[in-house]
């Protein structure tokens, strides 16, 4: 199959409004869980999850927390500005930005652009007893994205307490409702650590604490994985075909001893959540290049959007003076072998954290190769989400959503969840 020429119309099915949760179940683990055993369709509760799950398995989740990335500011003319926070610009680590005091730059949708045409825009606030002014500059264009300095005359206050007061959680828009004090705890899962997402990783909703006590006690070893999801993962696909499509970055960082779990695992894992799903394949790229390339650095590892197709890129850009037979089996090597290339690479330098990007998509023509089990909740139609799944269940999504449709599951981020075992 070329994946290129894939054609997302294929990929639709009539979602009526009335079956896009709007809001999420009283108690997270009673939503609803369908099952897909082998093509074989039923369904549970999502609290019974752990007895669908192999003992001895290795789950791995995003422990990602969204931040209150939407920021209005008022011209003195009366015109409301939305500033939505995509990335941090300077400086570009986000436990760094979170700390920053004074000043800091961020990568931006503005709102209602057109009324700003010049100027910084202010805000008054009052944090921790103490009022300070916050102002808005543009400094540049990314596309249809801006670059903003944020400046605040207060030492005391970082840009983490800035959010936390002016900042408001972007829920998704499909909602069509405005944010609500309760989606503050809602939309976060309770495993939530690291800020840095503008989405969460909602596959990860349904877990309570009695579900993750459960699966403890099932013999299932738990790690987790940061990807902080972007404004990206709401955009449609504007194409007629995937080729056309550009994949948006997001930014990962994965523990040294999660990577010694996996390889415990026989590089083997049940993935909470398609940003999951993402990295764990992401991580087997990376460990391809570090065998290509022993002297990587770590800003090489970024996964471009079609590497993973044949790895033209890879052979391209990692050319060895090996034999035509030992590309073919550095580019063929196992997700074991890639892994431990990977550990290896971290070990030598002395990192304990891997801080990289990705930038794959995984559609029908791609070839898992770590993730076993997925755990993820029922995706727009036409998105790129849908071809994840339909990769992973051998374009088996169809009786999966047609199932859903006829069941009356709940659909999209506040809706239920589903266990895909190809």
């Amino acid at each position: 199959m070329n994946t290129k020429e894939i054609h997302i119309s294929d990929y639709s099915y009539d979602l009526p409004d009335e079956r896009i949760a709007k809001f999420p179940m009283a108690e997270r683990d009673h939503s609803k869980l369908l099952l897909y055993n082998k093509g074989v369709v039923g369904e549970d509760v999502f609290y019974n999850l752990p007895k669908y799950l192999p003992q001895g398995a290795l789950m791995v989740m995003n422990n990602t927390k969204v931040i209150q990335a939407r920021l209005h500011f008022r011209k003195n003319t009366g015109a409301l500005i939305e500033i939505f926070l995509l990335e941090p610009s300077v400086p570009a680590d986000y436990e760094q930005m979170f700390q920053q005091t004074h000043r800091c730059s961020w990568l931006c949708l503005v709102g209602n652009q057109k009324k700003w045409k010049e100027g910084a825009l202010i805000r008054e606030l009052e944090i921790k007893n103490e009022k300070f002014q916050i102002s808005a500059i543009r400094k540049g264009e990314q596309g249809t994205s801006q670059f903003i300095e944020f400046e605040w005359d207060n030492a005391n206050i970082n840009f983490a307490d800035i959010l936390d007061v002016l900042g408001e959680l972007p829920i998704p828009p499909y909602l069509n409702r405005e944010t609500q004090e309760s989606d503050k705890t809602t939309y976060q899962t309770v495993y939530s650590k690291i800020k840095g997402s503008v989405a969460a990783p909602t596959a990860g909703l349904h877990f309570t604490e009695r579900v993750l006590n459960e699966v403890d006690a099932h013999g299932i070893e738990r790690e987790e994985v940061t990807l902080h999801v972007g404004a990206g993962t709401f955009r449609p696909v504007k194409s007629s075909t995937i080729g056309e499509h550009p994949m948006h970055t997001e930014y990962i960082a994965v523990h040294r001893h999660t990577i010694e779990r996996l390889l415990a695992h026989n590089a083997e894992a049940i993935a909470v959540g398609t940003t999951s799903v993402r990295t764990l394949e992401s991580l087997y790229y990376m460990g391809l290049k570090v065998l290509a390339n022993p002297n990587i650095s770590e800003d090489e590892l970024h996964v471009n959007q079609w590497e993973p197709y044949g790895n033209e890129e890879l052979r391209m850009k990692f050319a060895t003076p090996h034999s035509r037979r030992e590309n073919e089996e550095l580019f063929s090597a196992s997700a074991v072998e890639s892994l431990q290339a990977l550990l290896d690479w971290m070990i030598k330098h002395e990192l304990t954290v891997l801080h990289s990007s990705t930038q794959i998509i995984i559609a029908p023509g791609y070839d898992y190769h770590i993730v076993k089990m997925l755990i993820t909740n029922f995706h727009q139609p036409q998105s790129t989400l849908l071809l994840l799944v339909s990769a992973f269940v051998h374009g088996d999504w169809h009786k999966i959503y047609d199932y859903a449709l006829a069941h009356d599951f709940r659909f999209l981020s506040y809706g239920d969840s589903s266990l895909l075992i190809p």
